[in-house]
């Protein structure tokens, strides 16, 4: 079994082993940097303050920090309790007051004696005629003056944590950072001009100038490859031994999938078509296909799954369709059931929530196989849920599974061949570091017949005119979306403000709102949205939770309070969820004032494209890759050193660094395969080692 290598250990003790950091900053500096060592290493400076500015008092300007040498003259305690505490200093030039709130006169006493010669370091501030410094950041003796004169790095904080104790943390992880054998080609590093990783890391966490927090900047550079390059290596590792799993070849005749070509009620698009023959390709090849069929909403993937899983069977195999929720599976039941019915087959259909006699039933038929083809939730891949032989397995991968959680799902058979469908469109960059390990399917194209939606930007002071249009709306038969705003972090919040418009909504159309957010259980939150799909409720007041899934082809109207708080991508998707019938949609954005440029530029795109890629790529370079919303629930990466914004070149180098790596050195044995096994374990891409066939 391969074990972490005992050179990084010090790295990957919790950061409370670092001196100083006790159970209560060990707590504050998890919540900002991550629970170990190794997180402070990439918690990189934001900022910098420049103390080597030292001028004479009266040349001090206003605002700027400055480090200046005065005599202390007089201590100066308040003469009321709420007044600050002052200690009048000088030079030869003026007179520097430096101000305490809530101060200890015995301990200023002791820092501040009267009569010496001291350094003092903080932003200088005129007030009332007197120049003053509130709170210096340093008071020190006259032969430290050499070693205030620096820059000092500045890091992200979080409440109840200060500057000094996390910048000596950090310090104390850089401390246990050895020099690590090189794992990047010699000649590649020489022409980047890069320096070695401990070299580049101490230079990043200790910047001369504002050009050093350029994620551009060289040493930056070099640690971002690195962890781009643990990226790749861990995806060419997983593909790789996807390529090694024994498969077997599945041709079908194509007599079913001719049936439901037949009954379908419109033609399949050319990039559906594509999709089909890909799939079938890869099907028809000795070893496992790992592909995914990207589209964006409503271009028809349930579709191109359902011609794949009819290959399997006609094959003498049978197919799984997992999706993430109840709603979800039971919808693509609905579709998939008549057009299967149509080839002469059945569709067994497994949630959790089925018990009894029912389920018995289901199970059954698929251990007999007289069940050829299933539809459920992640109940499928239970113990106790047996396949006579499961030749496919089709994951709709909205309900977020990584890399390693998709290798174990072939486990219900026997070389599971898998296809993959996400609706979110994700810019090429980031396909290479989510999906790198797939085949990949695009499906560029709307099916005939689906109608444009309308799309306005609105200032929020003009909401009564919106619950009036949404009013005349529903008086014509139609139902309506209400998302309210995503506030910071926080569910609770979202729900109050959900709960808020829900009640303010309900003065106007009484009981005919319903509510969803992600706090509901599973049968709550489906019981609401069958009574929107199907029933009394015409209103439906959500968090985003219905950004995936349902189809209700009545909601005709979608309206998304707060829209400048939404990502591109996000907006998008939940547009998607009208215009999925045959009558015009609306969408309105309603925005607060003033609108920052980047919200600005956001709701234009949205106003001029429909193209989710388009809309997918523009996010990434208004938002950067780490604010991309989703990116956490998408089962994309989080980097903590590359910006794919700016490093998609490093990218593109990184995958063929990592494809060269593993042709010449499949088990990555020779002195720089030692090195990149101990580059996977530093960012914790483990799994990826146990891969290798020499484990």
């Amino acid at each position: 079994m391969a074990r972490r290598p005992q050179v990084l250990f010090p790295l990957f003790a919790e950061v409370t082993a670092l001196p100083g950091v006790g159970p209560r900053l060990g707590k504050l500096v998890a919540k900002v940097a991550g629970p170990r060592v190794a997180d402070l290493l990439w918690h990189l400076p934001t900022g910098l303050i420049d103390r080597r500015f030292a001028p004479k008092v009266a040349q001090a300007p206003s605002g700027r920090i400055a480090t200046i040498t005065v005599r202390v003259e007089a201590h100066l305690p308040p003469r009321a309790p709420r007044l600050p505490y002052k200690v009048r200093c000088a030079d030869d030039t003026g007179i520097l007051h430096l101000v305490f709130f809530h101060a200890r006169e015995d301990y200023l006493r002791k820092v501040l004696p009267e009569g010496e010669t001291l350094v003092v370091s903080g932003r200088v501030e005129g007030f009332g005629g007197e120049v003053q410094m509130v709170h210096p950041d340093h008071i020190a003796p006259l032969a430290d003056l050499a070693s205030l004169q620096t820059v000092e790095p500045v890091h992200r904080l979080t409440e109840g944590l200060t500057l000094k104790p996390l910048a000596k943390a950090v310090r104390e992880a850089l401390g246990r950072a050895a020099d690590l054998d090189e794992w990047l080609d010699p000649e590649f590093l020489r022409r980047q001009g890069w320096r070695s990783w401990r070299a580049a890391l101490a230079a990043a966490h200790a910047p001369t100038d504002e050009s050093g927090l350029e994620p551009t900047d060289a040493d930056r550079s070099r640690l971002a490859y690195d962890e781009l390059l643990a990226n790749q290596l861990a995806l060419a590792l997983v593909r790789a031994h996807q390529k090694r799993q024994p498969g077997r070849s599945l041709r079908g005749d194509g007599q079913l999938r001719e049936r439901v070509a037949a009954a379908l009620p419109y033609r399949l698009t050319g990039s559906q078509h594509r999709a089909i023959e890909e799939i079938a390709a890869d099907m028809a090849e000795p070893s496992r296909m790992l592909r995914l069929l990207q589209g964006d909403v409503g271009s028809g993937k349930t579709v191109v799954a359902l011609f794949a899983m009819l290959l399997a069977v006609e094959a003498g195999t049978q197919a799984a369709l997992m999706a993430p929720t109840e709603i979800l599976v039971r919808q693509h039941h609905a579709v998939l059931a008549p057009l299967a019915d149509a080839a002469g087959l059945r569709i067994g259909l497994l949630t959790g929530r089925d018990k009894g006699k029912a389920r018995d039933a289901v199970l059954a038929g698929f251990a007999s196989g007289e069940l050829a083809m299933a539809v459920g939730t992640h109940a499928l891949f239970q113990e106790g849920v047996e396949f006579r032989d499961l030749g496919l397995a089709v994951i709709d991968e909205q309900h977020r599974f990584g890399v390693h959680q998709r290798l174990t799902l072939g486990a219900k058979g026997r070389d599971v061949h898998m296809l993959v469908m996400t609706a979110t469109p994700i810019p090429r960059t980031l396909m290479l570091t989510a999906y790198g390990d797939m085949d990949v399917s695009r499906l560029t194209e709307k099916p005939a017949g689906r109608r444009p939606i309308a799309t306005r930007a609105l200032p929020l002071a003009r909401l009564d005119e919106v619950v009036a249009a949404v009013r005349r709306a529903i008086g014509d038969g139609a139902k309506a979306y209400w998302v309210c705003p995503l506030v910071e972090e926080s569910e609770v919040i979202d729900l109050a403000a959900a709960d808020e418009r829900k009640a303010q909504l309900e003065t106007r159309f009484g009981e005919r709102v319903g509510l969803v957010h992600g706090r509901m259980k599973g049968a709550e939150k489906d019981a609401v949205m069958a009574a929107f799909a199907e029933g009394a409720v015409d209103v439906l007041v959500a968090t985003t939770v219905i950004e995936v899934g349902i189809d209700v082809p009545q909601a005709t109207v979608m309206v998304v309070e707060h829209a400048e708080r939404f990502g591109l991508a996000q907006l998008h998707q939940l547009r998607g969820r009208i215009g999925r019938g045959d009558a015009e949609s609306t969408c309105l954005l309603l925005y607060a004032q003033p609108l920052g440029e980047t919200a600005r530029a956001r709701l234009t795109i949205l106003r001029e494209t429909d193209d989710g890629f388009r809309i997918a790529e523009e996010d990434l370079r208004l938002r950067g890759a780490g604010e991309l919303l989703g990116t956490r629930q998408s089962g994309l990466p989080a980097f903590r050193l590359a910006d794919l914004a700016v490093h998609g070149e490093l990218l593109a180098a990184a995958r063929d660094d990592a494809r060269l790596i593993l042709d010449r050195d499949p088990e990555l044995a020779t002195p720089r395969g030692q090195a990149l096994r101990t580059l996977l374990y530093l960012f914790e891409r483990d799994a990826a080692v146990k891969l290798l066939r020499s484990g």
